[in-house]
């Protein structure tokens, strides 16, 4: 059983930084790719960044500049830098693993950015 631990989230004022992580309970090794998505009130789930097992990225338009995503392999840990944060940043964050053909999702963590 894959299982994903999201942490890193809480209430920020507009312009502030947070880290999230994301644990795996195995070995990046058997991870192809993994990405970080985002879930706001009345919308739907979006990609905010992507990360391969290469080490190529990708970002969602709306963070490009601002969110950096990286990944510790001997860590199995996948992080998401968010800086410049801004109330529209404001949703349930998501962390997702591809191993094979099948997605694993985290819990998810919260972020809160004030005005």
């Amino acid at each position: 059983q894959v299982q994903l631990v999201e942490s890193g989230g809480g209430l920020v004022q507009a312009g502030g930084t947070l880290r999230l992580s994301c644990v795996a309970s195995v070995s990046f090794s058997s991870i192809r790719d993994m990405g970080w998505y985002r879930q706001a009130p009345g919308k739907q789930l979006e990609l905010v960044a992507g990360i391969t097992s290469g080490g190529s990225t990708n970002y969602a338009d709306s963070v490009k500049g601002r969110f950096t995503i990286s990944r510790d392999n001997a860590k199995n840990t996948v992080y998401l830098q968010m800086n410049s944060l801004k109330p529209e940043d404001t949703a349930v964050y998501y962390c997702r693993a591809q191993i094979s053909l099948t997605y694993y999702w985290g819990q998810g963590t919260q972020v809160t950015v004030s005005s």
